[in-house]
């Protein structure tokens, strides 16, 4: 046990994601250090991002809106790491925080729910998502598609689609593979729809100055994991990105290199750049420069898009 006088205290969201994710981190570490059960207490923070679901991330604040109460449960003391969802963590963190860790990734892919595939659908459909990638992907496949903002955890947008709100939506594979719902919808090839940096990728995240948590943390690090997410971060960086931003990126490890592919799509799906590049595994500025090269090749109204 990391404290003899009280359990370690993991914060996370309460989504029903949230939590599994949690207590898969919860369990990852009990098994790597044989604690007792008790040795870490599940702290639930609710976030703004959870309380706030009618308007679109990008409008009411971003990425931060799933981190900067866990960010001030972290700092204050009150828990002693964090586990996130690492796309919807920041690109730039606040320098008091460190990611220490991040589990095995699962399922990179997105899952298309509704119908079978894209051609399937019927003439102009109408699919729902909160994600600018996503909805430019789709334009990209279907040009008479229109796109409706769809947002709240996994079981509020499948009851949307069920109640008939929309055709279809997308939803993460390893989302519903971690809530047991993963014979629900079609996964998509990356071919076909290059997924969201970071997605699939658990994180844990505690402080900079915490050795002590970081320590316990080292043993349950998935390194090619780590590593890829890490590259994908870094073009997120060199693009400057946003909320906004229709932004595309999957590192997979390949003879001790990682393979980086990346795309930039404009929100009618009519312009696509894409890069691809065999990298040395954590060179991070590299990875910058993919993100840049994407900026440089993009149309004046796509490069827009990445001004913040």
């Amino acid at each position: 046990m990391l404290f003899t006088h009280r359990p370690l205290r993991l914060g996370t969201r309460g989504s029903p994601l949230a939590l599994a994710q949690a207590r898969m981190t919860a369990q990852a570490l009990i098994a790597a250090h044989g604690w007792a059960e008790d040795a870490i207490e599940i702290v639930t923070v609710q976030t703004s991002g959870d309380r706030i679901q009618d308007r679109a991330l990008a409008d009411i604040g971003g990425k931060a809106l799933w981190t900067k109460e866990l960010d001030r449960a972290l700092a204050a003391g009150e828990t002693d790491l964090s586990v996130h969802s690492m796309k919807d963590v920041e690109t730039v963190r606040p320098g008091i925080f460190h990611v220490a860790a991040m589990l095995p990734r699962a399922d990179v892919r997105d899952k298309l729910v509704g119908a079978d595939d894209f051609a399937a659908l019927p003439a102009n459909p109408l699919v729902g998502t909160s994600s600018p990638r996503r909805a430019a992907q789709v334009k990209r496949l279907r040009t008479d598609a229109t796109i409706t903002l769809f947002r709240g955890n996994v079981a509020t947008r499948l009851a949307k689609l069920a109640a008939g709100e929309v055709h279809a939506t997308l939803l993460a594979a390893a989302g519903l593979d971690r809530l047991d719902q993963g014979g629900i919808g079609t996964a998509i090839s990356v071919g076909t729809m290059l997924p969201a940096p970071s997605q699939g990728a658990v994180g844990i995240e505690t402080l900079t100055d915490n050795e002590r948590v970081q320590a316990a943390l080292a043993p349950i690090n998935h390194a090619d994991t780590f590593d890829a997410v890490m590259m994908e971060r870094g073009v997120l960086k060199g693009l400057g990105g946003t909320c906004h931003s229709p932004i595309a990126a999957l590192a997979l490890v390949e003879g001790g290199q990682i393979v980086l592919r990346a795309e930039i799509i404009s929100p009618d799906g009519q312009e696509t750049v894409r890069e691809e590049a065999r990298l040395a595994r954590g060179d991070q500025a590299a990875a910058e420069a993919i993100g840049r090269a994407l900026l440089d090749r993009a149309s004046p109204a796509l490069r827009a898009l990445f001004d913040g």
